[in-house]
Formats: C-alpha cells, sequence, structure tokens
C-alpha cells in the first residue's frame, strides 16, 4: 500500500500511509483506538475503497492513480482469493455448522472439488484442536473456539496473506490466549499475516516488524526491540508508557 487516504466526510482517517509486507512477514500494527487501523485493514481487503493511493498485491495493482484519478482493478476477484481476513466479532454464518462456515467459499467461489475441500477442512480442524467441532454451529462453540473456526475458515481458501483485525478484542483472557497460540503456531510455519491488536507482549513476540499508528499517520515501526525497548517517538513511549500501567 503506498500514499493511501481515506476520508469518512471531513474526517481524514488515513493519511498518506504506506505499508509494505514482505512474504512469510509478521507485521502487528498498535495504537490507540481510532488511530486508522481497522480503516487500513479494511481499505486492504477491498471492504473499504480508498480516496488516493496504490494497492498492491504480487506485483499487480488492485487499485491505483490514472491522471490524478483512482482506479481500482476491474476484477477484484482475481485479488480477493490472495488474502483471508478474520474479523474480532468471528463473522460465522450461524446457519452453517463449522465444516460448512469453512467449505462454502472454497467450493462456491475457487470452483474446487467438494471431496478434497472437505478433507482438507477436517485436516485443519484436527490442526487446531477442534476435530469434534466439525458438525457443531457456531452458537454451540466458545468464544475462542468460534474464532479459531473463522482462522480455519479463512486458511481454508489457500491465502497468501492474512490480515487480522483485532482477533481478540472480543474474548476474556482465558479464551484469548488460545487464540493467540494459534497465530503463533501460523508465524511459526512462515505464514505471511498482519495483525491489528491490543496485545503488546504478543505483539512484541511474533512480530518481525511492529508499527505504530496514531491519528491516521505511521508514526514509528521497526523490529519489536526496537519499536517497544528503544522507542524514538515520544507520542510512542506515552502510548507504550499507558499500556504498561494496564
Amino acid at each position: 500500500m503506498t500514499n493511501i487516504q481515506k476520508s469518512f466526510g471531513t474526517n481524514h482517517v488515513l493519511k498518506d500511509i504506506s505499508l509494505h509486507v514482505d512474504k512469510g512477514e509478521v507485521i502487528s500494527i498498535i495504537g490507540p483506538s481510532g488511530s486508522g487501523k481497522s480503516t487500513l485493514l479494511r481499505c486492504a481487503t477491498f471492504l473499504e475503497t480508498i480516496d488516493a493511493g496504490t494497492i498492491t498485491y504480487d506485483d499487480k495493482d488492485a487499485a491505483h492513480m490514472v491522471n490524478g484519478k483512482l482506479v481500482y482493478a476491474k476484477n477484484l476477484n482475481d485479488f480477493r482469493h490472495i488474502f483471508g481476513l478474520v474479523f474480532q466479532n468471528f463473522n460465522l454464518f450461524p446457519h452453517y455448522s463449522v465444516l460448512k462456515n469453512m467449505m462454502d467459499a472454497p467450493v462456491s467461489v475457487l470452483k474446487r472439488n467438494k471431496a478434497e475441500v472437505r478433507e482438507e477442512c477436517l485436516a485443519l480442524l484436527a490442526k487446531m484442536g477442534l476435530e469434534d467441532k466439525a458438525d457443531s454451529y457456531p452458537c454451540e462453540l466458545s468464544g475462542g473456539q468460534q474464532q479459531r473456526v473463522s482462522i480455519v475458515r479463512a486458511l481454508a481458501m489457500n491465502p497468501e496473506i492474512l490480515f487480522f483485525d483485532e482477533p481478540t478484542s472480543a474474548l476474556d483472557p482465558e479464551l484469548t490466549g488460545e487464540v493467540l497460540k494459534v497465530i503463533k503456531q501460523l508465524a511459526e510455519e512462515k505464514m505471511t499475516m498482519v495483525i491489528v491488536t491490543h496485545e503488546m507482549a504478543f505483539a512484541r513476540a511474533v512480530s518481525d516488524r511492529v508499527i505504530f499508528m496514531d491519528k491516521g499517520v505511521v508514526v514509528e515501526e521497526g523490529r519489536p526491540e526496537e519499536v517497544f525497548g528503544n522507542t524514538q517517538s515520544e507520542r510512542t513511549k506515552q502510548f507504550l508508557k499507558n499500556y504498561n500501567k494496564d
């Protein structure tokens, strides 16, 4: 993402933001509420349209400027299979079983073989310790189990990159731990991930890079030990100090 701008009315939410993610890299985006973190993810995944800038996946432009005007690629579906998005509120289909929640997109969107997809999905559930939940419905699961299902649902599409929008903010501390364990496991497997999170210790432990955002701009960016241990910006220092009090 290069020079991204996004406003809602007079509220200028993203002010010239640039973000580059390499294959196998884990990036955590931290910052106070209202700093534009979730909007950045929603723009990256086309849930919101940007006002200006360039969005590029695998060296192909999904959105770019032509003569001062923003132009999106004609077929954004060509890009949508590249990424998966995990929301803070799970967003599972309540009337589908766990297995159907996972199989639906690979079969209906990617037009893949149903038996093959089923086998892959059952293997993913087993990997996440959810093999006995395939026939359960979301309402029968704990919040932590629902969030793990939403992660494996995203993985079932074989994405090249996963975006997480505060994946633990709707969970209590005990359930938070089981979800963070899954994300940590994916990081060890070199899954490319961008994680908007309020979990500072987690961001410090799993990230290759940490980005601190405030008021729609990137204030500081660096390796975890630099951002957390050798903070350059007063604003970042203040933010982390307040967090450490909690």
